[in-house]
Protein backbone atom coordinates (compact mmCIF):
# COMPACT_ATOMS: atom_id res chain seq x y z
CA UNK A 1 0.00 0.00 0.00
CA UNK A 2 1.20 3.19 -0.65
CA UNK A 3 1.94 6.08 2.10
CA UNK A 4 0.01 9.41 1.13
CA UNK A 5 1.49 12.52 2.38
CA UNK A 6 -0.42 14.93 4.16
CA UNK A 7 -1.25 17.85 1.97
CA UNK A 8 -3.62 21.16 2.50
CA UNK A 9 -6.38 22.36 0.16
CA UNK A 10 -3.72 23.65 -1.62
CA UNK A 11 -1.82 20.38 -2.63
CA UNK A 12 1.21 21.55 -0.71
CA UNK A 13 2.57 19.40 1.92
CA UNK A 14 1.24 20.63 5.19
CA UNK A 15 3.34 22.93 7.50
CA UNK A 16 3.34 20.98 10.15
CA UNK A 17 4.57 17.37 9.08
CA UNK A 18 7.61 19.40 7.34
CA UNK A 19 8.27 20.83 11.22
CA UNK A 20 7.98 17.26 12.68
CA UNK A 21 10.39 15.65 9.83
CA UNK A 22 12.86 18.41 10.89
CA UNK A 23 12.18 17.46 14.06
CA UNK A 24 12.91 13.94 13.36
CA UNK A 25 15.95 14.37 11.71
CA UNK A 26 17.33 17.22 14.71
CA UNK A 27 16.95 14.16 17.13
CA UNK A 28 18.69 11.63 15.02
CA UNK A 29 21.39 13.54 14.55
CA UNK A 30 21.92 14.56 17.71
CA UNK A 31 21.52 10.88 19.25
CA UNK A 32 23.12 8.49 16.98
CA UNK A 33 24.64 10.31 13.68
CA UNK A 34 27.01 13.22 16.00
CA UNK A 35 27.97 10.65 18.35
CA UNK A 36 29.38 8.46 15.88
CA UNK A 37 31.35 11.38 14.31
CA UNK A 38 32.69 12.62 17.67
CA UNK A 39 33.79 8.93 18.74
CA UNK A 40 35.37 8.33 15.49
CA UNK A 41 37.62 11.62 15.80
CA UNK A 42 38.16 11.15 19.65
CA UNK A 43 39.67 8.28 18.62
CA UNK A 44 42.15 9.41 17.10
CA UNK A 45 45.35 9.22 18.98
CA UNK A 46 46.91 12.51 20.27
CA UNK A 47 49.70 12.69 18.03
CA UNK A 48 47.04 12.75 15.43
CA UNK A 49 44.99 15.11 17.01
CA UNK A 50 48.37 17.45 16.97
CA UNK A 51 49.62 16.61 13.41
CA UNK A 52 52.59 14.96 15.19
CA UNK A 53 54.17 18.15 16.01
CA UNK A 54 54.83 17.10 19.42
CA UNK A 55 54.96 13.69 21.31
CA UNK A 56 52.27 12.12 23.48
CA UNK A 57 52.42 13.10 27.21
CA UNK A 58 52.35 10.06 30.22
CA UNK A 59 48.78 12.15 30.76
CA UNK A 60 47.67 12.22 27.15
CA UNK A 61 48.17 8.10 26.52
CA UNK A 62 46.89 7.79 29.85
CA UNK A 63 43.18 9.66 29.12
CA UNK A 64 43.64 7.85 25.43
CA UNK A 65 44.23 4.43 26.53
CA UNK A 66 40.98 4.20 28.84
CA UNK A 67 39.38 6.35 26.60
CA UNK A 68 39.48 3.08 24.19
CA UNK A 69 38.82 0.53 27.02
CA UNK A 70 35.17 2.30 27.44
CA UNK A 71 34.63 2.07 23.98
CA UNK A 72 35.32 -1.16 22.82
CA UNK A 73 34.69 -4.42 24.20
CA UNK A 74 37.15 -6.15 22.45
CA UNK A 75 39.46 -4.12 24.91
CA UNK A 76 40.71 -4.10 28.11
CA UNK A 77 43.07 -1.94 30.09
CA UNK A 78 44.83 -2.62 33.27
CA UNK A 79 47.91 -1.06 34.95
CA UNK A 80 50.58 -4.30 35.00
CA UNK A 81 52.85 -1.56 37.19
CA UNK A 82 54.44 1.83 38.17
CA UNK A 83 57.85 3.19 37.32
CA UNK A 84 59.83 5.09 39.98
CA UNK A 85 58.34 8.07 39.83
CA UNK A 86 54.56 6.40 40.46
CA UNK A 87 53.29 6.68 37.18
CA UNK A 88 51.10 4.10 35.73
CA UNK A 89 52.31 1.19 33.25
CA UNK A 90 49.38 0.20 31.12
CA UNK A 91 48.46 -3.21 29.59
CA UNK A 92 46.21 -3.31 26.41
CA UNK A 93 44.48 -6.76 26.15
CA UNK A 94 42.50 -7.48 22.93
CA UNK A 95 40.70 -10.35 22.91
CA UNK A 96 37.45 -11.73 21.48
CA UNK A 97 36.58 -13.68 24.57
CA UNK A 98 38.43 -13.81 28.28
CA UNK A 99 42.04 -13.12 27.56
CA UNK A 100 44.20 -16.08 28.12
CA UNK A 101 41.45 -18.29 28.20
CA UNK A 102 41.48 -20.11 25.44
CA UNK A 103 43.95 -22.61 25.07
CA UNK A 104 43.88 -22.40 20.97
CA UNK A 105 44.76 -19.33 20.62
CA UNK A 106 48.25 -18.14 20.57
CA UNK A 107 49.12 -15.69 22.77
CA UNK A 108 51.32 -12.39 21.35
CA UNK A 109 53.06 -9.64 23.79
CA UNK A 110 54.31 -6.27 22.15
CA UNK A 111 56.19 -4.04 24.47
CA UNK A 112 57.58 -0.62 23.10
CA UNK A 113 59.67 2.56 24.85
CA UNK A 114 61.69 0.82 27.72
CA UNK A 115 64.11 3.60 26.62
CA UNK A 116 62.08 7.05 26.72
CA UNK A 117 63.98 9.49 23.97
CA UNK A 118 62.70 6.44 21.23
CA UNK A 119 59.48 7.85 20.94
CA UNK A 120 57.81 6.31 17.73
CA UNK A 121 57.41 3.27 19.26
CA UNK A 122 54.84 4.57 21.67
CA UNK A 123 53.12 6.53 18.92
CA UNK A 124 53.19 4.17 16.86
CA UNK A 125 51.03 1.30 19.48
CA UNK A 126 48.77 4.17 19.99
CA UNK A 127 48.23 4.03 16.33
CA UNK A 128 48.05 0.13 16.29
CA UNK A 129 45.42 0.23 19.30
CA UNK A 130 43.37 2.18 17.00
CA UNK A 131 43.49 0.25 13.68
CA UNK A 132 42.70 -2.76 16.02
CA UNK A 133 39.46 -2.13 17.50
CA UNK A 134 38.39 -1.23 13.31
CA UNK A 135 36.21 -3.98 12.02
CA UNK A 136 37.96 -5.01 9.20
CA UNK A 137 40.87 -6.22 11.73
CA UNK A 138 38.69 -7.66 14.48
CA UNK A 139 39.64 -11.24 12.51
CA UNK A 140 42.87 -11.41 13.93
CA UNK A 141 41.45 -12.15 17.31
CA UNK A 142 40.24 -15.59 16.49
CA UNK A 143 43.19 -16.70 16.66
CA UNK A 144 45.47 -14.11 18.78
CA UNK A 145 44.43 -12.83 22.18
CA UNK A 146 47.24 -9.64 22.13
CA UNK A 147 48.74 -7.63 25.24
CA UNK A 148 50.24 -4.21 24.20
CA UNK A 149 52.40 -1.97 26.49
CA UNK A 150 52.55 1.02 24.68
CA UNK A 151 55.18 2.98 27.31
CA UNK A 152 57.33 0.80 29.72
CA UNK A 153 59.28 3.76 30.98
CA UNK A 154 56.95 6.99 31.19
CA UNK A 155 59.03 8.89 33.52
CA UNK A 156 61.98 8.53 30.78
CA UNK A 157 59.14 9.58 28.37
CA UNK A 158 58.78 12.78 30.13
CA UNK A 159 61.62 14.34 29.90
CA UNK A 160 62.81 12.71 26.59
CA UNK A 161 65.53 10.25 28.13
CA UNK A 162 66.91 7.29 27.71
CA UNK A 163 67.46 5.87 31.22
CA UNK A 164 64.22 5.70 33.73
CA UNK A 165 64.15 7.59 36.55
CA UNK A 166 67.14 5.73 38.46
CA UNK A 167 69.40 6.24 36.00
CA UNK A 168 69.08 2.92 34.44
CA UNK A 169 68.91 1.49 30.88
CA UNK A 170 65.88 -1.36 31.14
CA UNK A 171 66.80 -2.91 28.48
CA UNK A 172 69.89 -4.18 30.11
CA UNK A 173 67.78 -4.83 33.15
CA UNK A 174 65.94 -8.09 32.03
CA UNK A 175 68.33 -10.59 34.30
CA UNK A 176 69.06 -8.57 37.62
CA UNK A 177 65.53 -7.41 37.39
CA UNK A 178 66.25 -4.64 40.06
CA UNK A 179 63.73 -2.09 38.31
CA UNK A 180 59.80 -2.08 38.54
CA UNK A 181 59.52 -1.54 35.08
CA UNK A 182 61.31 -4.64 33.66
CA UNK A 183 59.27 -6.36 36.69
CA UNK A 184 56.08 -5.76 34.91
CA UNK A 185 56.69 -7.12 31.87
CA UNK A 186 58.22 -10.38 33.47
CA UNK A 187 54.75 -10.58 35.14
CA UNK A 188 52.76 -10.56 32.37
CA UNK A 189 54.70 -12.91 30.39
CA UNK A 190 55.15 -14.87 33.49
CA UNK A 191 51.32 -15.05 33.78
CA UNK A 192 50.82 -15.85 30.30
CA UNK A 193 53.50 -17.46 28.91
CA UNK A 194 53.09 -15.92 25.45
CA UNK A 195 54.19 -17.80 22.30
CA UNK A 196 55.29 -14.50 20.40
CA UNK A 197 56.90 -11.59 22.00
CA UNK A 198 58.27 -8.01 19.84
CA UNK A 199 60.50 -5.33 21.68
CA UNK A 200 59.53 -2.10 20.26
CA UNK A 201 62.51 0.60 20.13
CA UNK A 202 64.12 3.03 17.76
CA UNK A 203 68.16 2.95 16.69
CA UNK A 204 70.08 6.05 16.36
CA UNK A 205 72.58 6.36 12.97
CA UNK A 206 73.81 9.63 13.35
CA UNK A 207 77.06 9.21 15.32
CA UNK A 208 80.36 11.36 14.28
CA UNK A 209 81.57 8.00 13.19
CA UNK A 210 79.76 7.20 10.50
CA UNK A 211 79.66 10.79 9.54
CA UNK A 212 83.16 9.96 8.91
CA UNK A 213 83.19 7.13 7.12
CA UNK A 214 80.45 9.19 4.89
CA UNK A 215 77.33 6.99 5.09
CA UNK A 216 74.74 5.89 7.62
CA UNK A 217 72.05 3.36 8.06
CA UNK A 218 68.95 4.58 6.27
CA UNK A 219 66.22 1.84 7.31
CA UNK A 220 62.87 2.78 8.04
CA UNK A 221 62.26 -0.19 10.26
CA UNK A 222 64.95 -3.00 11.24
CA UNK A 223 63.91 -6.49 12.67
CA UNK A 224 66.33 -8.93 15.05
CA UNK A 225 65.90 -12.46 15.70
CA UNK A 226 67.23 -13.99 18.50
CA UNK A 227 70.64 -14.89 18.49
CA UNK A 228 71.67 -16.45 21.99
CA UNK A 229 73.03 -20.17 20.61
CA UNK A 230 70.72 -21.64 23.66
CA UNK A 231 67.70 -20.69 21.99
CA UNK A 232 65.84 -23.25 19.57
CA UNK A 233 67.39 -23.56 16.62
CA UNK A 234 64.17 -24.51 15.18
CA UNK A 235 63.04 -21.39 16.65
CA UNK A 236 65.83 -19.37 15.54
CA UNK A 237 65.41 -20.87 11.65
CA UNK A 238 61.73 -20.12 11.58
CA UNK A 239 62.45 -16.52 12.85
CA UNK A 240 65.37 -16.14 9.87
CA UNK A 241 63.65 -18.15 7.03
CA UNK A 242 60.34 -17.35 6.95
CA UNK A 243 58.89 -14.38 9.54
CA UNK A 244 62.08 -11.90 8.56
CA UNK A 245 61.10 -12.32 4.56
CA UNK A 246 57.66 -11.94 5.57
CA UNK A 247 57.99 -8.98 7.14
CA UNK A 248 60.41 -7.17 5.06
CA UNK A 249 58.03 -7.64 2.05
CA UNK A 250 54.93 -5.85 4.11
CA UNK A 251 56.61 -3.01 4.82
CA UNK A 252 58.30 -2.56 1.29
CA UNK A 253 54.66 -3.30 0.09
CA UNK A 254 53.56 0.04 2.41
CA UNK A 255 56.28 1.70 0.86
CA UNK A 256 59.20 1.78 4.06
CA UNK A 257 62.18 0.39 3.99
CA UNK A 258 63.58 -2.29 6.16
CA UNK A 259 66.34 -4.73 6.62
CA UNK A 260 67.64 -6.76 9.54
CA UNK A 261 69.03 -4.98 12.56
CA UNK A 262 72.37 -4.80 12.31
CA UNK A 263 74.44 -3.04 14.81
CA UNK A 264 78.19 -2.55 14.53
CA UNK A 265 80.51 -1.05 12.10
CA UNK A 266 81.06 1.35 10.50
CA UNK A 267 82.24 -1.10 7.45
CA UNK A 268 85.78 -1.86 7.91
CA UNK A 269 86.48 -0.38 10.80
CA UNK A 270 84.50 -2.57 12.80
CA UNK A 271 82.63 -5.36 12.33
CA UNK A 272 78.88 -6.37 11.62
CA UNK A 273 76.48 -8.18 13.54
CA UNK A 274 73.34 -9.49 14.21
CA UNK A 275 72.81 -7.70 17.97
CA UNK A 276 73.76 -9.24 21.20
CA UNK A 277 73.63 -12.70 22.58
CA UNK A 278 73.22 -11.59 25.76
CA UNK A 279 69.92 -12.66 27.63
CA UNK A 280 69.64 -8.82 29.88
CA UNK A 281 67.18 -7.70 27.17
CA UNK A 282 63.57 -7.82 25.83
CA UNK A 283 64.38 -10.02 23.37
CA UNK A 284 66.74 -12.66 24.33
CA UNK A 285 64.97 -12.53 27.83
CA UNK A 286 61.72 -13.87 26.72
CA UNK A 287 63.43 -15.26 23.73
CA UNK A 288 65.80 -17.80 25.97
CA UNK A 289 62.78 -19.22 27.51
CA UNK A 290 61.94 -20.70 23.72
CA UNK A 291 59.71 -18.25 22.66
CA UNK A 292 59.29 -16.22 19.42
CA UNK A 293 61.05 -13.27 19.79
CA UNK A 294 61.90 -10.10 18.15
CA UNK A 295 62.92 -6.68 18.79
CA UNK A 296 61.64 -4.28 16.31
CA UNK A 297 63.88 -0.76 15.81
CA UNK A 298 62.72 1.66 13.80
CA UNK A 299 65.18 4.96 12.61
CA UNK A 300 65.47 7.58 15.04
CA UNK A 301 64.98 11.37 14.12
CA UNK A 302 67.80 13.56 14.72
CA UNK A 303 66.39 15.27 17.41
CA UNK A 304 65.01 11.68 18.49
CA UNK A 305 61.74 13.60 19.35
CA UNK A 306 59.56 15.38 16.80
CA UNK A 307 61.59 15.06 13.92
CA UNK A 308 59.79 12.88 11.07
CA UNK A 309 57.76 11.39 13.76
CA UNK A 310 54.68 10.73 11.96
CA UNK A 311 56.57 8.46 9.66
CA UNK A 312 58.39 6.85 12.15
CA UNK A 313 55.23 5.93 14.12
CA UNK A 314 53.69 4.72 10.64
CA UNK A 315 56.61 2.61 10.01
CA UNK A 316 56.40 0.98 13.55
CA UNK A 317 52.81 0.72 13.21
CA UNK A 318 53.14 -1.30 9.85
CA UNK A 319 56.05 -3.33 11.43
CA UNK A 320 53.97 -4.36 14.31
CA UNK A 321 50.78 -4.91 12.46
CA UNK A 322 52.99 -7.22 9.63
CA UNK A 323 54.06 -9.28 12.88
CA UNK A 324 50.47 -9.73 13.60
CA UNK A 325 49.41 -10.79 10.06
CA UNK A 326 52.39 -13.42 9.72
CA UNK A 327 50.93 -14.57 13.53
CA UNK A 328 47.72 -15.22 12.27
CA UNK A 329 48.65 -16.45 9.25
CA UNK A 330 50.80 -19.27 11.12
CA UNK A 331 49.30 -19.68 14.33
CA UNK A 332 48.85 -23.14 14.78
CA UNK A 333 52.61 -23.52 13.14
CA UNK A 334 54.33 -21.38 15.78
CA UNK A 335 51.59 -22.31 19.17
CA UNK A 336 52.92 -26.28 18.21
CA UNK A 337 56.80 -25.01 17.25
CA UNK A 338 57.49 -23.21 20.79
CA UNK A 339 55.09 -26.15 23.33
CA UNK A 340 57.30 -28.40 21.55
CA UNK A 341 60.53 -26.72 22.49
CA UNK A 342 59.91 -25.52 25.94
CA UNK A 343 58.95 -29.23 26.86
CA UNK A 344 62.90 -29.24 26.13
CA UNK A 345 63.35 -26.91 28.54
CA UNK A 346 61.08 -28.30 30.86
CA UNK A 347 62.89 -31.65 30.39
CA UNK A 348 66.09 -30.23 31.96
CA UNK A 349 68.75 -31.82 29.62
CA UNK A 350 70.49 -32.97 32.44
CA UNK A 351 74.18 -33.95 30.97
CA UNK A 352 74.05 -32.47 27.97
CA UNK A 353 75.94 -28.98 27.34
CA UNK A 354 74.82 -25.55 27.35
CA UNK A 355 77.31 -22.82 25.67
CA UNK A 356 78.20 -19.63 28.47
CA UNK A 357 80.37 -17.93 26.44
CA UNK A 358 80.19 -17.71 22.78
CA UNK A 359 81.64 -15.05 20.16
CA UNK A 360 80.15 -13.69 16.99
CA UNK A 361 81.92 -15.20 13.80
CA UNK A 362 81.89 -15.01 9.96
CA UNK A 363 80.39 -17.59 7.58
CA UNK A 364 82.09 -16.53 5.16
CA UNK A 365 79.01 -13.87 3.84
CA UNK A 366 79.69 -10.90 2.68
CA UNK A 367 76.89 -8.65 3.22
CA UNK A 368 75.04 -5.93 0.84
CA UNK A 369 74.30 -3.18 3.79
CA UNK A 370 71.91 -0.56 2.68
CA UNK A 371 73.57 2.89 3.17
CA UNK A 372 72.53 6.56 2.74
CA UNK A 373 75.81 8.43 1.15
CA UNK A 374 76.66 12.18 2.99
CA UNK A 375 78.56 12.27 -0.51
CA UNK A 376 75.68 11.95 -2.85
CA UNK A 377 72.64 12.28 -0.73
CA UNK A 378 71.10 9.38 -1.40
CA UNK A 379 70.55 5.72 -0.79
CA UNK A 380 73.08 2.99 -1.76
CA UNK A 381 74.41 0.05 -0.94
CA UNK A 382 77.80 -0.81 0.85
CA UNK A 383 79.20 -4.41 0.72
CA UNK A 384 80.69 -5.48 4.02
CA UNK A 385 83.56 -8.08 4.26
CA UNK A 386 83.53 -8.15 8.04
CA UNK A 387 80.25 -9.57 8.25
CA UNK A 388 80.48 -11.74 11.43
CA UNK A 389 76.12 -13.18 11.44
CA UNK A 390 77.12 -16.18 13.40
CA UNK A 391 77.27 -16.89 17.10
CA UNK A 392 79.50 -19.54 17.91
CA UNK A 393 79.65 -21.29 21.23
CA UNK A 394 83.30 -20.99 22.84
CA UNK A 395 82.74 -22.59 26.06
CA UNK A 396 80.04 -25.05 27.39
CA UNK A 397 79.36 -26.52 30.58
CA UNK A 398 77.44 -30.24 31.42
CA UNK A 399 73.83 -28.84 32.63
CA UNK A 400 73.50 -29.69 36.38
CA UNK A 401 70.51 -31.08 37.48
CA UNK A 402 69.83 -27.90 40.02
CA UNK A 403 71.61 -25.24 41.87
CA UNK A 404 71.91 -24.32 45.34
CA UNK A 405 71.67 -20.60 45.78
CA UNK A 406 72.30 -18.69 49.26
CA UNK A 407 69.31 -17.04 50.30
CA UNK A 408 70.68 -13.38 49.70
CA UNK A 409 69.47 -14.34 46.57
CA UNK A 410 65.89 -15.18 47.13
CA UNK A 411 64.96 -11.58 46.00
CA UNK A 412 66.56 -12.04 42.40
CA UNK A 413 65.34 -15.64 42.65
CA UNK A 414 61.69 -14.61 43.11
CA UNK A 415 61.60 -11.66 41.11
CA UNK A 416 61.91 -14.34 37.92
CA UNK A 417 59.06 -16.60 39.86
CA UNK A 418 61.33 -19.76 39.42
CA UNK A 419 60.67 -23.14 40.26
CA UNK A 420 62.14 -24.05 43.76
CA UNK A 421 61.49 -27.14 44.97
CA UNK A 422 62.78 -28.87 48.63
CA UNK A 423 66.58 -30.42 47.40
CA UNK A 424 66.20 -34.06 46.44
CA UNK A 425 68.44 -35.12 48.68
CA UNK A 426 72.49 -36.47 47.79
CA UNK A 427 72.09 -39.88 47.29
CA UNK A 428 71.90 -39.98 43.24
CA UNK A 429 73.59 -36.89 43.22
CA UNK A 430 76.73 -34.98 43.94
CA UNK A 431 77.56 -31.41 45.33
CA UNK A 432 80.28 -29.20 43.31
CA UNK A 433 81.41 -26.16 44.28
CA UNK A 434 83.71 -23.68 42.77
CA UNK A 435 86.91 -22.33 43.96
CA UNK A 436 87.75 -19.08 41.96
CA UNK A 437 91.63 -19.53 41.48
CA UNK A 438 92.06 -15.61 39.49
CA UNK A 439 89.91 -13.02 38.03
CA UNK A 440 91.13 -11.81 34.94
CA UNK A 441 88.91 -9.92 32.03
CA UNK A 442 87.91 -10.59 28.42
CA UNK A 443 86.09 -9.13 25.61
CA UNK A 444 82.42 -9.13 25.27
CA UNK A 445 80.90 -7.51 22.30
CA UNK A 446 83.68 -4.50 22.59
CA UNK A 447 83.19 -4.29 25.97
CA UNK A 448 85.74 -5.82 29.41
CA UNK A 449 84.02 -8.25 31.64
CA UNK A 450 85.07 -10.37 34.28
CA UNK A 451 86.86 -14.07 33.17
CA UNK A 452 87.54 -15.81 36.39
CA UNK A 453 89.66 -18.96 36.51
CA UNK A 454 88.00 -21.89 38.44
CA UNK A 455 88.42 -25.35 39.86
CA UNK A 456 85.44 -27.94 40.47
CA UNK A 457 85.73 -29.28 44.21
CA UNK A 458 83.32 -30.80 46.54
CA UNK A 459 82.22 -28.92 49.52
CA UNK A 460 84.66 -28.60 52.47
CA UNK A 461 82.91 -29.53 55.16
CA UNK A 462 78.97 -30.43 55.80
CA UNK A 463 76.40 -28.29 53.93
CA UNK A 464 73.53 -27.00 55.97
CA UNK A 465 70.99 -26.84 53.42
CA UNK A 466 68.52 -24.37 55.68
CA UNK A 467 70.75 -21.88 54.14
CA UNK A 468 69.89 -22.68 50.63
CA UNK A 469 67.36 -22.07 47.96
CA UNK A 470 67.28 -24.99 45.73
CA UNK A 471 66.48 -24.32 42.33
CA UNK A 472 66.24 -27.08 39.63
CA UNK A 473 67.06 -26.72 35.77
CA UNK A 474 64.15 -28.45 34.56
CA UNK A 475 62.04 -25.41 34.20
CA UNK A 476 60.70 -23.04 31.53
CA UNK A 477 63.64 -20.81 32.83
CA UNK A 478 66.40 -23.64 33.50
CA UNK A 479 68.52 -22.39 30.35
CA UNK A 480 68.39 -18.46 32.12
CA UNK A 481 69.52 -19.87 35.40
CA UNK A 482 72.46 -21.69 34.28
CA UNK A 483 73.68 -18.11 32.14
CA UNK A 484 73.19 -16.35 35.77
CA UNK A 485 74.69 -19.09 38.30
CA UNK A 486 77.51 -20.03 36.76
CA UNK A 487 80.45 -17.62 37.67
CA UNK A 488 82.74 -18.02 34.15
CA UNK A 489 79.68 -16.95 31.87
CA UNK A 490 79.91 -13.91 30.12
CA UNK A 491 76.45 -13.50 30.96
CA UNK A 492 76.02 -14.16 34.30
CA UNK A 493 74.88 -12.42 37.76
CA UNK A 494 78.93 -12.18 38.62
CA UNK A 495 79.62 -9.56 35.25
CA UNK A 496 76.93 -7.04 37.05
CA UNK A 497 78.23 -4.55 39.86
CA UNK A 498 75.39 -5.52 42.50
CA UNK A 499 76.50 -9.08 42.02
CA UNK A 500 80.20 -8.40 42.33
CA UNK A 501 80.56 -9.85 45.61
CA UNK A 502 79.90 -13.27 44.52
CA UNK A 503 83.44 -13.86 42.74
CA UNK A 504 86.11 -13.64 45.57
CA UNK A 505 89.68 -14.26 44.31
CA UNK A 506 91.17 -17.43 46.44
CA UNK A 507 87.42 -18.18 48.32
CA UNK A 508 84.53 -20.82 47.15
CA UNK A 509 81.81 -19.60 44.80
CA UNK A 510 78.69 -19.47 47.06
CA UNK A 511 76.60 -20.91 44.26
CA UNK A 512 76.49 -24.75 44.17
CA UNK A 513 76.04 -27.10 41.40
CA UNK A 514 73.95 -30.18 41.71
CA UNK A 515 74.98 -32.80 39.46
CA UNK A 516 74.10 -36.58 38.98
CA UNK A 517 76.00 -39.33 40.00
Amino acid sequence: MKAELPLDSQGRIRGKFIITCMKTIVFLLASYILPLLMVAQSSDPPAVKNSFSRVTSYEELSEYVQQLDRQSGLLKVKVCGQSGELRNIYEMKFSASEFGSDPGKIRVLIFAQQHGNEQSGKEGSLLLARELLKEENRYLFDKIDLALIPQVNPDGSEVNERFNASGVDLNRNHLILTEQETQAIHRIFDQYLFEVTVDVHEYSPYSEEWKLYGYRKNSDVTLGTTTNPNISQKIRRLSGEEFLPFIFNYLNDLGFSSFEYCPGGPPEINYIRHSTFDINDGRQSLGIQNTFSFIQEGMNGTDSYVENLEHRAEGQLAGMRGMLEYVYLNAEKIKKLVAKEREKLASGNSGRTISIQSEHTSNGQKLNLPLFSYYTGADTVVTVSDYRPVVRSTFNVNIPVGYLIPKDLAAWADSHSFVQSVFPGTEDLFIEQYYINGIDSIDFEGDMTVYPSVTVKEPNGEINFEEYIYLPTSQLKGSMIILALEPKSVLGLVTYKIYAHLLKENEVFPVLRVTKK
